[in-house]
């Protein structure tokens, strides 16, 4: 069912595994805007890990007392600069960084922009990993996961979030085939601009007769 949340288990295929000492609760999240597009960060590092250009979702470690919610809200404004609406929880993918002996616990949001500021990065994001924004469509997006798997580290990255990534499009997709707006036109044979404006409104609130019929139940 397309409702159901991801759990995905990976092993580090790139580091010999040697002992894990600690966990990390993390944030992360699928960001798009109202005409589709993607937004991912985009760190050029040069560190234990090797010299890489790599892409990602934005996001970060769960902070002391704070819930998930709350977390992927903070990340984004720090990393994007966007305030947004959590649409839904896409899963949770477990793996393992045997490098640095951590396992990785990444639980992955599907957000909505609703509006742009300023981001607020570390030192460390800016004169260490060099942090920057990427507005990708899908197609590119998968291509550049694609490209930067060329290195150990960005093989990990891509493995842990094309599938994220194909998930939330598929979220994408069904939100907008079971929009007010749609379930208006299909009801009403129109192909075009229906007369119904009731595109961003809960059911309960949609005065469209086509809408509220018992036919169509979400």
């Amino acid at each position: 069912m397309m409702n159901t949340e991801l759990n995905i288990n990976l092993q580090d295929t790139q580091w010999q595994f040697e002992y894990v000492d600690h966990d990390r609760n993390i944030a992360r999240a699928i960001v798009y805007d109202e005409s589709g597009q993607f937004y991912f960060v985009r760190a050029e590092r040069d560190d234990d890990f090797g010299k890489a250009i790599t892409i990602e979702t934005a996001g970060g470690g769960v902070e002391d007392g704070e819930d998930l919610i709350t977390a992927i809200r903070r990340e984004l404004k720090e990393e994007l600069g966007v305030q947004v609406e959590v649409v839904c929880k896409i899963g949770v993918v477990s793996d393992y960084y045997n490098l640095i002996h951590r396992h990785n616990i990444n639980n992955y949001f599907l957000c909505k922009i609703e509006s742009f500021g300023e981001k607020n990065l570390t030192q460390d994001e800016i004169e260490r990993f060099h942090l920057s924004t990427l507005k990708l469509s899908y197609e590119e997006a998968v291509r550049e996961y694609e490209d930067r798997a060329n290195t150990s580290l960005g093989k990990l990255i891509a493995n842990r979030e094309l599938p994220i990534l194909h998930r939330a499009k598929e979220i994408i997709e069904r939100r907008i085939s079971n929009s007010p707006l749609q379930v208006c036109r299909a009801l009403s044979g129109d192909k075009g601009d229906a007369d119904c404006v009731h595109e961003q409104v809960a059911k309960a609130d949609c005065e469209c007769q086509l809408y509220n019929t018992s036919a169509i139940c979400f």
